[in-house]
């Protein structure tokens, strides 16, 4: 069935099996558009185009001829007569390839010329008639604009007059429409001022690959530039140009500003007031601050530094616990002022003091061995210990080991809460006595004789050594 199917298909596409009704009321198909070479020299002693056309259907093409039309710059245009190669004519071929040859004269203007072909039509012998419409080449290259054109250089330069870039953002009296308006029309315009930066990627979008922005002055005392950006240097009028530079391809585009520079933006001085000590009782609660304006008027809000004592919220501070509250306020830059300084204003929140009660013996004997530690806080709370006497007494949990004697420094800590304040004592304890020596046993050997020897500090006899 397959192989029966597949023979059908090779019949009519040689024109060897009439149409059917299955194909009834289909569009002629182009195979291929295709023209050799696809950019000529014009100082070249050879300026001949060969174009061929191919198309199909299952009735037969009707044209005997067709017309390639050519359109370059200032839309001056050129043709050629495409005609069928099948001679005689056959009127039911399904596949018919049209050629012609397009001589260019040599005073033409150079650049691309985008090519089309008259629409070719079915054999009405399929009862119907239907045309391929307008018929245009495919892609051949990656030159922006000339994707599908004959290119005519001249010595070899296209001349291409092409909008390698669009924009600037700034001027809204262009109506252009950007790639990608989220990067080009959403930003804010430039600051036209002294000791500003104009980067002309941000207002320009380029449209060519392989070229780039490139920014001129014709007053460098005014703006200055090193052909990427453009710095404002004084109070002016500054003429710039932004460009893509004329190559083998591309024509020059340029696009000239005049802009007025005004006077560098300063730093505001904001005025600053002094929020006053807190008592931690009644936490967590709120307090009413002074407010701080920008040079434009609007309040500036206030942010915490010290979250777990004081959050900020508008014009009130909540506090928390007690502590250090610190607060910040800073000014947002704009097209006239630069962000202030970071001004800082901080507040006491005073816990309320507790006291705490520590006592060990005046001394204890090293054959204790170890303490237990008891003290207590009036606003509760776990204790903590610690020593600074290491090697005389070590300290876990609550309990006091003895190492050996001497002055074993203690101190008790109680950290406090959010609205009580922490508590410290130290105490002294002496540590007396000694520990009994520890005996120890060794074997000592002399030959085949054996001997074991115990004490604080054991020595093999005379004529013996220690057994390994």
């Amino acid at each position: 069935m397959k192989l029966k199917s597949a023979l059908i298909a090779a019949l009519l596409i040689t024109g060897l099996m009439p149409i059917t009704a299955s194909y009834a009321n289909v569009k002629p198909v182009v195979e291929s558009l295709t023209f050799t070479p696809n950019e000529i020299e014009l100082m070249s002693a050879n300026t001949k185009v060969a174009f061929e056309l191919i198309v199909s259907h299952p009735s037969g093409i009707r044209n005997l001829t067709t017309i390639a039309k050519l359109v370059g710059p200032s839309n001056n245009s050129l043709g050629t007569v495409l005609t069928r190669t099948d001679s005689p004519v056959n009127p039911s071929l399904s596949k018919v390839t049209f050629q012609g040859i397009l001589n260019v004269p040599q005073n033409i203007i150079n650049g691309p010329y985008n090519i089309s072909v008259d629409e070719i039509e079915n054999n009405s012998s399929a009862g119907y008639q239907f045309s391929t419409g307008v018929i245009t080449p495919k892609k051949i290259r990656e030159i922006s604009g000339a994707e599908y054109a004959l290119l005519i250089r001249n010595n070899g330069d296209l001349n291409f007059v092409y909008d390698t870039f669009v924009g600037p953002t700034h001027n809204t009296s262009l109506g252009v429409s950007y790639n990608n308006p989220t990067t080009f029309n959403n930003l804010n315009p430039p600051i036209w001022k002294v000791g500003e930066i104009y980067d002309p990627n941000k207002y320009f979008e380029l449209r060519v690959p392989n070229q780039s922005l490139i920014v001129s002055t014709t007053t460098p005392s005014i703006c200055s530039t090193d052909g990427k950006v453009l710095t404002p240097v004084a109070v002016g009028n500054c003429t710039f140009k932004v460009f893509t530079p004329k190559n083998k391809d591309f024509a020059l585009k340029e696009v000239t500003q005049v802009v007025s520079i005004t006077s560098a933006r300063t730093k505001p001085e904001l005025a600053m007031s002094v929020i006053a000590n807190q008592t931690s009782k009644n936490l967590p609660k709120s307090i009413e601050i002074f407010r701080v304006y920008s040079p434009t008027g609007v309040y500036i809000l206030p942010k915490s530094t010290s979250p777990t004592v004081c959050i900020a919220n508008g014009f009130y501070v909540q506090i928390i616990s007690g502590g250090t509250c610190s607060l910040t306020f800073q000014s947002d830059e704009t097209s006239s002022y630069l962000a202030s300084d970071l001004y800082k204003v901080s507040f006491e929140v005073t816990r309320d003091p507790q006291t705490i009660s520590f006592a060990t013996p005046a001394s204890v004997s090293l054959s204790t061995k170890t303490l237990n530690l008891t003290a207590t806080a009036s606003g509760g709370g776990v204790i903590t210990y610690e020593t600074s006497s290491t090697g005389i007494c070590s300290i876990s949990g609550a309990t006091l080991n003895l190492l050996k004697s001497g002055n074993c420094s203690i101190t008790a800590t109680q950290a406090g809460t959010s609205t009580l304040a922490s508590v410290s004592s130290a105490v002294t304890l002496t540590i007396t006595g000694s520990t009994a020596p520890t005996k120890t046993g060794i074997t000592c050997i002399k030959g085949k004789k054996t001997k074991k020897v115990s004490g604080a500090n054991p020595k093999c006899p005379k004529g013996f050594k220690v057994k390994r």
